[in-house]
C-alpha cells in the first residue's frame, strides 16, 4: 500500500562514473511519507574537545585542515565510552524534550558504523537501557545512515507500526582513524543525535516527508574499512598493516559527494514542487565546508538558511545531522509549518535526500 524503494543494483563489474553525473544505474528511487512528524530533537557529543592545534604534534597542519575542511575541533569519547553510550544521552535528552517516556518507545533504530559490538546490535543495548519493549536494531550507511533509518522509521509510523519511532545516529569515529594518516585523521569526531517520530494529526500530503530519495551506487574502494570483516578477518598481518583503520579517496568521494548532493537535493524539491527559495533550514551531511559552499551555490539560497557545525564537531558521520537539526530546532530556527531538507551521503557509496514540512 505505501511504496518501500530499493534502489537499482548496477550489474556486476559495472565500475560508476564517480566524476560526473549519477549514473542512472545507481539514481536513487523517489517517494514520499505524509502524515509522520519528526515530535523531539536531542543531541550528545562528549566532553574532550580536541582542537586542529592539538594535532600539531602529529604532523596535522592547521590551517590546511581549516582551508581544506573548515574543521576547527571536534569531540573525542573518552576510554570508557562507547557508542551506545553517546546513543543513550541523545535518546534521554530528545525524549524530555517532546514529554515522552521511554516506556513508550515502540521501535528503535539505530544508525552506525561503530557499533560497541560486532553482535548484538547497539539497539538492542539501547533497548534494554530504556527499558522499552519494541523491535530494535542497526542500520550501516554510514554517514547516510541516519537518513536510510529516518525513512525506515518513517514507514513504520507511517503503516501504524509503530507511534514513537526512535531514530538514532552514533558515532566513535576516533577509534575508527589511524593516528598517522594526516589527512584523514583530522576530519573525524564522535557524537550522536536522535529524533522521535510520531504520527501527525493530519495525512493529507502537506505535513511530514513530502519527498525523499534513497540511493546507492556501490564502490567500496572509495571509502572503506578493508580490515576486521570475514572478507578479511583479524590477524596480527592486518594488524601490522593497520587494515583495521577507514581508508579513503578523498578526490573521488568529493567530486562524487558535490554530484550526488545537487542531483538529490532537486530531484526531492522538484517531485515535491517547492523553490529553493521556499526552504526555511537545510541541513546536510557535515563532511567538508566546501561541499556545503557548493551545494548553496547550486541551490542559491541564503547562507543562513544552510546549518554548519562541522567546525565544532568535525565529520560525525551518520550522527551528523541529527547533531546540526537539534543545534538548529534548539536556536528556534526550525518552527510548525518550516519546509526543511536533510541530506546524507557516505561510503558504499550511499546517499539519501529528504524534505519534511515540520
Amino acid at each position: 500500500m505505501y511504496p518501500l524503494f530499493i534502489d537499482t543494483i548496477p550489474r556486476r563489474n559495472e565500475t560508476p562514473d564517480l566524476s560526473g553525473s549519477i549514473s542512472q544505474s545507481g539514481r536513487g528511487r523517489m517517494g514520499s511519507c505524509p502524515g509522520v512528524r519528526v515530535a523531539g530533537t536531542g543531541s550528545y557529543v562528549p566532553d574532550l574537545v580536541v582542537t586542529n592545534e592539538d594535532l600539531a604534534s602529529l604532523g596535522c597542519d592547521s590551517d590546511w585542515i581549516v582551508q581544506r575542511t573548515g574543521i576547527r575541533e571536534r569531540r573525542v569519547a573518552s576510554p570508557d565510552q562507547a557508542t551506545s553510550d553517546l546513543a543513550y544521552e541523545a535518546i534521554v535528552r530528545c525524549l524530555r524534550q517532546s514529554g515522552t517516556d521511554a516506556r513508550d518507545v515502540d521501535l528503535l533504530i539505530c544508525a552506525t558504523m561503530t557499533p560497541d559490538f560486532a553482535t548484538p546490535s547497539t539497539a538492542c543495548l539501547l533497548q534494554q537501557r530504556l527499558g522499552c519493549i519494541a523491535p530494535a536494531f542497526d542500520v550501516n550507511a554510514a554517514c547516510a545512515g541516519f537518513m536510510v533509518a529516518f525513512i525506515t522509521a518513517a514507514q513504520y509510523v507511517r503503516t501504524g507500526l509503530a507511534k514513537n519511532a526512535i531514530v538514532v545516529g552514533s558515532e566513535v569515529m576516533s577509534r575508527t582513524v589511524d593516528r598517522t594518516d594526516i589527512k584523514t585523521y583530522p576530519l573525524f569526531g564522535d557524537g550522536a543525535g536522535a529524533v522521535l517520530l510520531q504520527p501527525s494529526a493530519t495525512a493529507d500530503g502537506e505535513s511530514g516527508i513530502l519527498s525523499f530519495t534513497l540511493g546507492s551506487e556501490g564502490n567500496a574502494e572509495a571509502l572503506c574499512i578493508p580490515g576486521g570483516g570475514s572478507r578479511e578477518p583479524i590477524s596480527q598481518s592486518m594488524l601490522d598493516q593497520s587494515r583495521q583503520f577507514l581508508k579513503m579517496d578523498g578526490r573521488s568521494v568529493f567530486i562524487w559527494a558535490v554530484r550526488v548532493v545537487e542531483d538529490s537535493i532537486r530531484d526531492v524539491l522538484t517531485a515535491a514542487n517547492v523553490k529553493p527559495s521556499e526552504i526555511s533550514a537545510i541541513i546536510l551531511h557535515q563532511a567538508n565546508i566546501r561541499i556545503i559552499d557548493a551545494a548553496i551555490k547550486s541551490l542559491d539560497v541564503p547562507k543562513d538558511r544552510v546549518f554548519v557545525n562541522l567546525d565544532r564537531y568535525g565529520n560525525t558521520s551518520a550522527a551528523s545531522i541529527p547533531l546540526v537539526l537539534d543545534d538548529a530546532y534548539q536556536q528556534g530556527a526550525i518552527h510548525k509549518g518550516d519546509l526543511v531538507l536533510l541530506c546524507g551521503f557516505g561510503a558504499g557509496l550511499t546517499w539519501g535526500t529528504s524534505l519534511i514540512r515540520w
